[in-house]
């Protein structure tokens, strides 16, 4: 299992296009992908679970991986909210 803390640095936080982002990103790995803030864990792959956390901007939200191909989805994972989902600002 890998542990990582991450901050929201973009715009909005976890709004739908991030979400749906997040699930697209996190389909593509046979592992489990978690997201983890406020004491409320979301799967990845749920479109209503991740926008359910309601994470804003500046949340600190904790990603947990776990399985076969873990690391690459954790570095994939943290490079997708670094990288302010894509958004310009």
């Amino acid at each position: 299992m890998q542990i990582r803390q991450v901050e929201l640095t973009n715009g909005r936080g976890l709004h739908a296009r991030a979400c749906a982002k997040v699930v697209e990103l996190a389909s593509q790995f046979r592992c489990n992908v978690c997201l983890v803030w406020n004491g409320r864990r979301a799967s990845a792959r749920s479109m209503v679970a991740v926008m359910l956390l309601a994470a804003g901007v500046g949340a600190t939200i904790r990603l947990e991986t776990q399985g076969p191909d873990e690391a690459e989805a954790m570095t994939a994972m943290v490079e997708l909210i670094a990288g302010r989902f894509g958004e310009q600002r």
